[in-house]
């Protein structure tokens, strides 16, 4: 795997730059634009293509907050492809009500107050989730190769991917018929 804060010329961070990272990307497209290796041999335009392909995948990588969460995390070989993770049992403990609310909204998808609860409490979570996770962040960056933050990053990242899922089935529901 390739390393996009390496490619980039930044320093392993969850909240890189964005100015730099934009900056970077425009320099390295013009740099390996495939355009411009139209008349060198096969191997080179091959390697500009493969340099062209990784520059818009650091990119879209360093320009995600979550995608730059992750990719870090499996740098350090803390997460693989499709994991599977176990929430604590704390966590899916608070988060009972908030489904038991969604499941109410989703046997009666025309109640708008229950949507409503359902669309507040998850934007309620939601929020304490980016106030907690934006404190531990600040704490890591420059820190991100000690495993004991990068276990709590993970735990983060997790219960963000699994509040996600519960808007998301709001969202389901809310969509007009």
């Amino acid at each position: 795997m390739t390393d996009y804060f390496e490619l980039y010329d930044l320093p392993l961070s969850f909240n890189p730059d964005a100015a730099l990272v934009k900056k970077k990307f425009y320099e390295l497209s013009r740099l390996y634009h495939p355009d411009r290796f139209i008349q060198a041999g096969n191997a080179q335009q091959q390697e500009a293509l493969r340099m062209a392909a990784l520059n818009n995948a650091a990119y879209k990588t360093l320009t995600n907050s979550d995608a730059t969460m992750a990719y870090i995390l499996k740098q350090q070989g803390l997460m693989e492809e499709e994991q599977k993770y176990s929430l604590p049992a704390s966590f899916l403990g608070e988060m009972m009500d908030l489904n038991e609310l969604v499941s109410e909204y989703e046997t009666d998808p025309h109640n708008s107050a229950l949507r409503d609860d359902a669309e507040n409490s998850i934007e309620a979570e939601l929020k304490a989730w980016q106030m907690s996770v934006d404190a531990l962040l600040k704490t890591a960056d420059g820190k991100a190769t000690e495993k004991t933050l990068l276990t709590k990053v993970k735990d983060y990242y997790f219960r963000r991917k699994y509040l996600l899922r519960i808007k998301e089935r709001i969202a389901t529901f809310a969509a007009p018929e």
